[in-house]
């Protein structure tokens, strides 16, 4: 038996699990949140600092006692370093609305979005790095002069553990979201580092899954780490055929895959995963903020919304809602805005609108996971993530909309366990007593699992009615 860690650096904190290497259980557990600098920070700029010193706290106490190995799962942004590896501005992270100028030049600057699609599988947006030094250079030139050095915040973190060392390294999964490496090929295009910055600079080696990036001064192991959303694929455990339908205020489908798939529209993302195959991402713009939305216009909260629904029927008496509220990226129609359609007397009671708007969130997610069937993604379950995952309007809706066996795994550090996960397999890799591509197998998480079911052919007629509504309103949107 040995024991690892896994870290989790979020926007907020840290978390950390410790874990036993032959079966995943966990061990021990530390928490810290990050501290919040003086005075207005920016939302999407913040002192790389604070995650070690949330780190270290998270740390405390004999946490990383008898550790091994230690993976680091961290959320996606760019370190714009200078030649002595000083940040030349503070990291740069989110989704940064400031960049759509600077995302709309490059995709013009290479030739259009089928040229990005070619280059690195996606189009340029402004959560990925390769917007962010556009952006940079367009607003700060005389910092961006200085950029020597690129690096994610996990490459970061995992550089300063090692205490710095010249050797600088990330992994395929965040090199897959930086827009300026390819999962197809698996190398880095630095005339688009160029094209965006105006002179080239140093990139991170790229680990394979089961590499260690290296050994601290105390010699533990560190694994190569990921992004927090590979890092939770690796924590649930995902093969082919499994598909993630993440619920935030937006919303994303993801389905392991055997080869990187491009669309020359820009709708997929073609992301490596860190277990060595690939992670096709589709985003839309619209999700919990339909449902948020219904629920402020109706007066109650989601669980409310929730049992408002319940008291309706599939098909909601008709009503249909296109939950385009913020336009939409799934289909691409940024400056479209939501529609209430199939408004009858009779179908005009509050139950049926909170039906309308789980159903039209649902089948717009179904719209997206759509997009990857038809490129050959064969998909047998889907895991439902986030908090609306256990509305019982949405566990009702989901399988049947989906067309697919439903899974709500039980609340848990999926990224920090994923971490885990990864620094037990760099560590038995390393030790002889697992295969390179062979991750350690640790049993699946608790969840509650939903079939279709016997109304599995109402669900597949309201998902028929939402499909004409959307191409009656806007035709040809795919």
């Amino acid at each position: 038996m040995g024991i690892v860690a896994g870290l989790d650096s979020s926007s907020t904190f840290t978390r950390i699990v410790v874990c036993d290497t032959d079966t995943g259980a966990v061990l021990r557990q530390g928490y810290a949140p990050h501290p919040q600098p003086a005075g207005e920070a920016l939302p999407h700029e913040t002192d790389p600092q604070a995650w070690l010193l949330s780190l270290g706290e998270a740390a405390g106490g004999g946490l990383l006692e008898g550790v091994q190995a230690i993976g680091v799962s961290a959320r996606r942004g760019l370190l714009a370093l200078d030649a002595q590896g000083g940040p030349v501005r503070p990291a740069l992270v989110g989704n940064d609305r400031r960049g759509q100028v600077a995302a709309a030049d490059l995709v013009e600057a290479l030739g259009g979005k089928a040229a990005w699609t070619a280059a690195v599988g996606s189009v340029p947006h402004p959560a990925q790095p390769v917007v962010k030094l556009a952006w940079l250079a367009r607003t700060d030139p005389e910092a961006a002069r200085r950029v020597a050095v690129l690096m994610s915040p996990h490459d970061w973190l995992v550089w300063q553990l090692l205490g710095r060392p010249a050797r600088r390294t990330t992994d395929r999964a965040d090199a897959s979201g930086t827009g300026y490496w390819s999962a197809a090929t698996g190398s880095y295009r630095p005339d688009l580092v160029e094209l965006a910055l105006g002179h080239q600079a140093l990139l991170p080696e790229v680990l394979g899954p089961c590499d260690a990036a290296g050994m601290t001064p105390e010699g533990l192991l560190i694994s190569a780490g990921t992004g927090e959303t590979t890092a939770a694929a690796l924590g649930l455990g995902l093969g082919p055929g499994d598909a993630v339908v993440s619920l935030g205020a937006t919303g994303s489908v993801m389905a392991v895959h055997h080869e990187a798939l491009a669309e020359p529209g820009g709708l997929i993302t073609a992301l490596a995963d860190a277990g060595g195959m690939h992670l096709p991402v589709v985003n839309t713009s619209n999700a919990v903020r339909t449902l948020r939305g219904t629920a402020d216009m109706l007066g109650t909260d989601l669980e409310g919304l929730s049992a408002l629904a319940l008291k309706s029927t599939p098909g909601a008496h008709g009503l249909v809602l296109l939950p385009y509220l913020e336009g939409e990226r799934t289909p691409h129609l940024p400056h479209s805005a939501g529609t209430l359609s199939g408004l009858r007397r009779d179908s005009m009671k509050p139950e049926h609108l909170a039906r309308a708007a789980f159903e039209g969130m649902l089948c717009g997610l179904v719209d997206a996971l759509d997009v990857l069937r038809h490129r050959g993604v064969g998909i047998r379950r889907v895991f439902l993530l986030g908090a609306v995952a256990e509305l019982p309007a949405v566990q009702a809706a989901a399988p049947g909309l989906f067309g697919t066996q439903v899974v709500v795994p039980a609340p848990a550090d999926y990224a920090a366990l994923g971490a885990a996960r990864q620094a037990a397999w760099a560590l038995g890799a390393q030790q002889g007593t697992l295969a390179p591509n062979t991750p350690p197998l640790w049993p699946a998480p608790a969840a509650q699992v939903f079939e279709p079911g016997e109304e599995f052919a109402a669900w597949q007629a309201v998902r028929q009615q939402y499909v004409t509504t959307r191409e009656q309103l806007h035709p040809g949107a795919f």
